[in-house]
């Protein structure tokens, strides 16, 4: 009932289509530019991805610490190893840079050698004075040497902020308005105003700066990741029309194609306008995306136009027959692709919801779009010659036919060896796979600012900011000999980490106080005793205006504090170990009777959630098996259908899985969403095959070889066209910047190489070797749906019956 239900309402869709033209080109030309407007809404992400929930116990933790002491990725370095800074024309443009820098209403402060304030005890001992390092303009490289000498040697409290006392690299720290870090605004003065004035610097002096910090790194990578789209758009359009012609020989042919999914990506752009989501790394991946998914439509529908335009010439009939026979069967691949996608929108996370929702919406929207302009524009252009219907006879497709069916008629049991032995390598190599919590894995090697972060991880150890909160339970705790001494020890543990950076606390200030009350002697650089600490402490506290440093430092109430540090990029299990190390420490130099205490900060903040991600991953790809096992058990109502269908899609997915173990491949944000798209991409092939299967079961008395044999040789070359143009699209991410987007690349086109020959090599074998299981109309029973219609069944048992007449 269901079935003739289904026939009925796509032979009314087929007349709907071709009797209104004219109103459906005109309605796809109005939504195409309602969509159009929605481009102004358009934002790109100026903020770091937050993999984890806002209710996650991690996230409120980071939030907290946000609404004690602010933003703390509001840093941008400019550092400069070079001996000649330190002579006078350019140690005092080095000075005038941070001048200019200062004078931005975007910069909340700049910290350089131009500003650079000394403690010093006031005369009459009562408080701390702020006085300047450089008192006046030095004229003599003497002078710069004195100044230079004066800073590596009496003030250790700056040393790894401002130098490096080993290389004598300085650097300046621009701190930016907390209010704008992560709004466009940063983006515009970095781009603009912070590089002009820094490449002015560099072209004045002829000296190489190096700049980094999370502002300046995230302005860089979204720039990066705009600049791809344009050249992921042009590549996949460039190689899908390319592969397009090849098989077809056809301009016009590719031409219709091209234009159908320009079209689908000027939607994509709008539905992200529309739905006012940011575009990150992830949704600047759809337009692509529906190019290369949208090119197999195409090639479905015109090449079923063009057999049956060949079979019996009649062109209103051929398109009739293209929208009510492949209509179906294209609807149903769409929805399992979607369904890949969609199943991203179940995980907590935004990132890959807002992905999930724009690519499964965008996929039916290039479905609609091929079924709806390829009959339309056809039924307006003359009847295709016989040069374009010549590929339809291609020799080496029909070899490549023969060799796999060869393959399934005489070697079925090296097929399950190969497939056996795969399926052992893989699983070794499954157990080889790492996870991956950098943040900056993903980004652009060659890019300059990958390279300034290398430079800053080697003179400064790091840029990831590690942040350690200290809650004292009390009033001015934080500021007691006991607290102190505490928070040292912990220093000195952290010290001792070869990957973490020194740290930088409100025990540098005391220490640095303390040198202050003697008199800047450097060996005073160290914690009050417990005789002095009341009267240096005292001392700090009336030190306010300039001299009030304590707030950088501890809140308000003198409560809590902080310790911060800067991590290497380290791998996810090094950063693991570092992490347990502190915790462990934590634990046990402050009591948890008398402190609240706990680790957070951007490195730690990224690694928890790519863990929380890989899970929910698992979670998603779980959904999409059994999502399209239900779509399966639906369409063919036999569990041993479902079963077997389902081994030729997982077995690649447990390959590529073993391959990214062999080769190094970690699995992180970008890698995983391989499984879920690849799977539903796949599946695909699987359905078109089965539905074939069944169909020439029936024309052919339930004999089965016979039947697997003709389903072969029917869908190998629509399956082969569709997946070589996926193999290819899908490598056009290989051209990214970005690590992760090339691995996705690679990894889902390999999946699908693989998904491919399984569907069309071990599907087959599995159906002949299990046919007395499974082939017979008590295990397939009549589909709910019929993917491919009845009068395809009667006209090839009409021809039948006249072969053997």
């Amino acid at each position: 009932m269901v079935a003739k239900i289904t026939q009925g309402f796509w032979a009314k869709t087929a007349r709907i289509i071709l009797r209104n033209r004219i109103l459906i080109i005109l309605l796809i030309i109005a939504f195409t530019v309602f969509l159009g407007f929605q481009w102004k809404n358009m934002k790109f992400s100026s903020s770091e991805a937050n993999l984890l929930p806002d209710h996650h116990p991690v996230n409120v933790k980071y939030q907290s610490f946000l609404k004690l002491f602010g933003e703390e990725g509001n840093v941008i370095a400019i550092a400069a190893k070079d001996s000649t800074l330190y002579t006078p024309e350019k140690f005092n443009r080095w000075n005038k840079l941070s001048k200019q820098l200062d004078a931005f209403p975007e910069v909340d402060f700049v910290l350089s050698t131009d500003n650079l304030k000394e403690l010093v005890k006031s005369e009459d001992g009562q408080k701390f004075l702020l006085q300047n390092f450089i008192k006046s303009k030095p004229r003599t490289k003497a002078e710069i040497d004195s100044l230079k000498q004066h800073l590596f040697e009496n003030m250790p409290f700056y040393e790894n902020l401002l130098y490096n006392k080993e290389t004598g690299t300085i650097r300046t720290l621009v701190y930016l308005d907390k209010d704008i870090v992560n709004t466009s605004v940063r983006k515009d003065f970095i781009l603009k105003d912070f590089l002009h004035l820094t490449d002015r610097f560099e072209e004045e002096t002829k000296m190489n700066l190096h700049i980094s910090g999370m502002p300046y790194i995230r302005t860089m990578n979204s720039k990066n990741i705009i600049d791809e789209i344009n050249k992921f758009i042009l590549a996949a359009l460039g190689v899908t029309s390319l592969i397009f012609f090849f098989f077809f020989r056809s301009f016009r042919a590719t031409f219709i194609s091209m234009c159908v999914v320009i079209i689908g990506v000027m939607w994509a752009f709008g539905i992200l306008g529309l739905l006012q989501y940011e575009i990150t790394v992830l949704t600047a991946l759809i337009p692509p995306l529906i190019i290369v998914i949208g090119i197999p439509n195409c090639i479905f529908l015109i090449n079923k136009y063009q057999q049956e335009v060949k079979k019996h010439g009649n062109k209103a009939l051929s398109l009739q027959r293209v929208i009510s026979k492949i209509g179906n069967a294209t609807l149903m691949t769409n929805i399992t692709t979607a369904s890949g996608f969609a199943t991203f929108i179940i995980t907590d996370s935004q990132l890959l919801k807002e992905f999930g929702i724009v690519a499964s919406i965008n996929i039916i929207g290039i479905f609609i779009l091929s079924l709806l302009i390829i009959p339309i524009v056809y039924s307006f252009l003359p009847m295709p010659k016989d040069k374009h219907l010549k590929h339809l006879n291609t020799k080496w497709i029909d070899t490549f036919v023969s060799w796999m069916e060869n393959i399934v008629r005489n070697k079925r049991i090296s097929v399950y060896i190969v497939s056996v032995l795969l399926l052992t390598i893989s699983i070794i190599g499954i157990y080889q796979i790492k996870i991956s919590g950098s943040p900056i894995e993903d980004m652009p090697k060659k890019a300059e600012f990958f390279k300034d972060i290398r430079f800053f991880e080697k003179e400064y150890n790091g840029i990831m900011p590690v942040e350690i909160v200290i809650d004292s339970k009390r009033k001015n705790g934080v500021l007691k000999p006991a607290t102190l001494k505490r928070m040292d020890k912990l220093g000195e543990v952290i010290d001792e980490i070869p990957e973490l950076s020194k740290p930088i606390s409100i025990v540098n200030l005391v220490k640095y106080s303390k040198q202050a009350f003697y008199n800047g002697i450097p060996k005073y650089y160290q914690l009050p005793t417990t005789q002095e600490n009341n009267f240096i402490m005292d001392v700090v506290r009336n030190s306010k205006g300039e001299g009030n440093l304590l707030k950088s430092f501890v809140d308000s109430t003198g409560q809590t504090a902080h310790i911060t540090t800067f991590m290497r990029d380290v791998d996810t299990e090094r950063m693991q170990d570092i992490e347990s190390e502190l915790q462990e420490n934590l634990d046990k130099i402050f009591p948890k009777e008398r402190y609240n205490t706990f680790l957070t900060g951007k490195a730690l903040l990224f690694l928890k959630g790519t863990k929380y991600l890989v899970n929910n991953l698992v979670l998603s790809l779980a959904l999409a098996i059994a999502l399209i096992a239900l779509f399966m058990a639906y369409l063919f109502r036999s569990f041993r259908m479902i079963v077997i269908s389902l081994i030729p899609n997982l077995l690649p997915l447990i390959i590529t899985a073993g391959v990214m173990g062999f080769v190094g491949v970690p699995i992180k944000p970008s890698t995983i969403l391989v499984f879920s798209i690849a799977f539903g991409i796949s599946v695909d092939d699987t359905i078109h095959f089965l539905a074939k299967y069944r169909q020439e079961l029936v024309v052919n008395k339930w004999a089965i070889k016979k039947s697997v044999y003709a389903a072969l040789r029917e869908t190998g070359v629509s399956m082969f066209y569709t997946s070589i143009v996926l193999f290819f699209g899908f490598s056009v991410f290989i051209i990214s910047n970005f690590g992760g987007t090339v691995a996705l690349g690679a990894l889902v086109s390999a999946t699908l190489l693989f998904a491919m020959l399984a569907n069309l090599i071990l599907l087959p074998s599995l159906l002949l070797s299990l046919e007395r299981s499974i082939a017979n109309k008590q295990v397939l029973k009549k589909p709910q749906i019929d993917i491919l219609p009845k009068d395809e069944v009667k006209i090839k048992k009409k021809n039948q019956i006249n072969n053997q007449n």
